[in-house]
């Protein structure tokens, strides 16, 4: 039987932060596409207090997240025990995002959520896996786009989600305009 929580104590912010990965979903208000992503890694997830966690948005091939956080804001952050013994736990809320000043760093600003349901549930399901360690090809991506290959990959594939909502698409112009390499 699952437990429900009133705030993350110090407890479960350490098994919080023995995870691995962990998993956002979202949708937008009206019909559209669910979206769920994994995130990682887990340092990238901080938890700021008792109710509110937030994480590191990283450039990447779609902008769901911020599409339904500006639409809807309710968020789902989802972490699985893959070693030690089985557990899920749910951090429901609702999200916003704060813009990067500039992508050009690889991240597109901060996911923040303010839960207002915690809870947890057996984990049975959830494989045991071993981990290998960290992909490197995050890196060297960012590093072959530059920060300017950077601006550009969000102006061109993050402004709005694959149903059209509004992502980036105000920051996108301020971004590359603000680029030092850009005539504007």
């Amino acid at each position: 039987m699952g437990k429900v929580f009133e705030q993350i104590d110090a407890k479960l912010a350490d098994w919080i932060g023995r995870q691995r990965l962990f998993f956002v979903a979202t949708a937008p208000t009206a019909d559209g596409h669910v979206n769920v992503s994994p995130k990682g890694p887990i340092e990238s997830l901080r938890i700021v207090d008792g109710l509110t966690v937030e994480y590191d948005d990283l450039v990447g091939s779609g902008a769901e997240t911020a599409a339904h956080l500006r639409d809807d804001g309710r968020i789902c952050v989802m972490l699985c025990a893959f070693e030690g013994p089985p557990r899920i736990v749910r951090l429901h809320g609702r999200g916003e995002i704060v813009p990067a000043e500039d992508p050009a760093d690889g991240r597109r600003g901060v996911i923040r959520v303010r839960i207002d349901r915690i809870s947890d549930s057996c984990g049975y399901g959830v494989p045991l896996m071993d981990y290998a360690g960290e992909r490197p090809q995050r890196e060297a991506w960012n590093a072959r786009k530059g920060a300017d290959g950077l601006r550009a990959y969000v102006a061109e594939r993050n402004a709005v989600s694959i149903d059209g909502l509004p992502a980036f698409d105000g920051r996108v112009a301020e971004w590359t305009s603000n680029s030092p390499t850009s005539s504007a």
